[in-house]
């Protein structure tokens, strides 16, 4: 089973409540706005402030380091 793109449409960042962007190849949601990668875990976003990881300065959506 895949991650269901539908639920992007109510899905929205923890912290800011902003838009999130699906990162099909790294299975994350991407908060550009507070550079937040939001994991997801056998098709389920796990939108825990937490458990994000912070994307890296040079804004490359697909490097991410652990906070």
């Amino acid at each position: 089973m895949a991650f269901d793109t539908k639920l992007m449409e109510i899905l929205a960042c923890p912290v800011c409540k902003g838009k999130l962007d699906y990162n099909k190849e790294q299975q994350a949601l991407i908060c550009n706005f507070d550079k937040l990668a939001y994991a997801i875990d056998n098709d389920i976003p796990v939108l825990l402030e937490s458990e994000a990881r912070n994307l890296t300065l040079d804004n490359n959506e697909n490097s991410t380091q652990e906070s």
